[in-house]
């Protein structure tokens, strides 16, 4: 039986992509989680996943960082984006991370059942775009600040997740049950694989790959 997970905060996504998941495979066993943390927490209780369905609005995340985060912790699983953020540029940036593709949030549930199957069969699932919409590159800066996220380890991109709301060293410890002198570490190799001096720096260069933050749109 192939066991798929779900993670999106809104419950009646959950059970759109359920239902799509249904049409591909009636026998599916899916799990649902509604943050990247929980997600982190099914991926490790259970083994062998065939496909991740992942929203990139979550709770405590920003921009492509729960989708780099999953990545990181789970380099293997396989991961389709369904996002409510359909700008070309977005979409195109995102499939440079590796996944098995992105699906606007608007599609219907044929297609996705579609991009699902696609996805499942090893290719990867790229939305039709408008053509009137022209592609706008990301700023040079912009795309080293993306690069740059993904050498950093799942540990290290959680500490950056906290140090971004603004969270101090004692408290990052407290929530991740890990030693001060260990969280001081984390954040001392964070700003240095980002190229930074200070966590304001860090916070403001993680901003410009916050594409939430950049344009608002639907979840």
């Amino acid at each position: 039986m192939a066991r798929f997970l779900i993670v999106d905060d809104h419950p009646l996504f959950r059970e759109a992509l359920s239902s799509a998941l249904k049409v591909v495979d009636p026998q599916a066993d899916i799990y649902e989680a509604t943050s990247i943390e929980g997600a982190l927490d099914v991926l490790d209780a259970h083994d062998d996943f065939e496909l991740a369905l992942l929203d990139l609005s979550l709770p405590g995340t920003s921009g492509f960082s729960g989708l780099i985060r999953l990545r990181a912790s789970h380099p293997k699983l396989p991961i389709l984006v369904v996002s409510g953020h359909e700008e070309p540029s977005l979409v195109r940036e995102a499939l440079t991370l590796g996944i098995a593709g992105y699906v606007p949030k608007s599609t219907s549930k044929k297609r996705l059942a579609e991009a699902i199957a696609k996805a499942l069969a090893g290719d990867v699932y790229e939305p039709e775009l408008p053509r009137s919409a022209p592609f706008e590159s990301r700023p040079n800066g912009e795309s080293r600040i993306l690069q740059r996220l993904r050498n950093l380890t799942p540990q290290q991109l959680a500490v950056l997740e906290l140090v971004r709301e603004g969270r101090q060293n004692k408290v990052i410890a407290h929530e991740l049950k890990l030693a001060e002198t260990t969280v001081k570490a984390h954040v001392s190799e964070v700003l240095r694989k980002l190229g930074v001096t200070s966590r304001t720096q860090a916070v403001i260069e993680v901003a410009r790959v916050d594409f939430a933050a950049l344009k608002k749109g639907p979840r």
